[in-house]
């Protein structure tokens, strides 16, 4: 795994909110990445079809329930993998992605917010452009997230897009993910006069964004899925906004806005300065 990144590539990230890795991964290691991701997003599908998830993980946190639906389409995903798939698990709390994310963002911590497996299927629809952190249980211009392309992402199957810059003007308030691809600029129409980029890249590569970062992606308009595995990262100290999200509901029940998320079993502590340091 490369995990070095250079002053200019801060520099690029802090300016523009996203940053394309190529280099990220190895042969051998991308074949792990998607041998391991496959083999977990298998498992909790198989789980999740045939009625056996109830309302704990496996129930919830896919968005399969209804395969005709028009978001089942976009992207078959499967989130907190790492919390029932060991080999997730040893990928996801790898303490370099940590210190890689946090370099990026200049934070002295970093916390797994969630991981997500995202593969767009087959004749999949687009993502519509859209934020990740107001969607999240705070709020902090530091999260970010990576995604790790598990096959080669290409114009034609479902490459990220983003709208550099956007994450310094952007808001909290959260404008969701309309089926129209140009939703979000209904709510930040200033934004319709960025150039987008698009981020083709071959299989192994690591994009990170920041959670503010505008961003969407194509259709897949091949007959081969387009595999992706994510992980969000929260800055450590940050504090609850009243929004549940992912957290487990009986821990949600014992929150109120300003409390410290600092549960390390559920959004556990992947990398700190002190520590790297001693």
């Amino acid at each position: 795994m490369n995990t070095k990144i250079s002053e200019e590539q801060i520099s690029f990230y802090r300016e523009n909110g996203f940053l394309v890795l190529t280099d990220f991964l190895n042969s051998e290691e991308l074949t792990h990445w998607q041998t391991t991701t496959q083999e977990a997003v298998d498992e909790r599908l198989g789980i999740s079809r045939k009625g056996e998830g109830g309302k704990g993980i496996t129930g919830s946190l896919t968005n399969q329930g209804d395969p005709d639906a028009y978001y089942a389409s976009v992207f078959t995903q499967c989130l907190k993998l790492a919390e029932t798939h060991e080999g997730m698990r040893e990928l996801m709390l790898d303490s370099r992605l940590g210190e890689m994310a946090a370099t990026l963002e200049g934070v002295d911590g970093i916390r797994i917010w969630h991981d997500q497996a995202l593969f767009k299927p087959p004749f999949g629809n687009p993502t519509g452009w859209h934020l990740d952190n107001p969607y999240w249980s705070f709020s902090s211009r530091h999260a970010l997230s990576i995604w790790v392309a598990l096959d080669d992402a290409t114009l034609g199957n479902g490459a990220l897009w983003y709208s550099p810059g956007s994450h310094k003007t952007a808001r909290f308030d959260n404008a969701g993910i309309g089926q129209n691809l140009a939703d979000l600029f209904k709510i930040y129409p200033e934004w319709r006069d960025i150039e987008p980029i698009a981020c083709p890249c071959p299989a192994g590569s690591a994009v990170f964004h920041n959670g503010l970062t505008a961003h969407g992606a194509g259709a897949n308009m091949t007959n081969k899925p387009r595999r992706a595995m994510t992980c969000a990262y929260m800055p450590d100290g940050s504090t609850f906004n009243g929004v549940r999200n992912i957290l487990p509901e009986d821990y949600f029940a014992t929150l109120k806005v300003g409390d410290l998320l600092d549960d390390d079993a559920v959004n556990p502590l992947l990398w700190k300065r002190e520590k790297a340091t001693q």
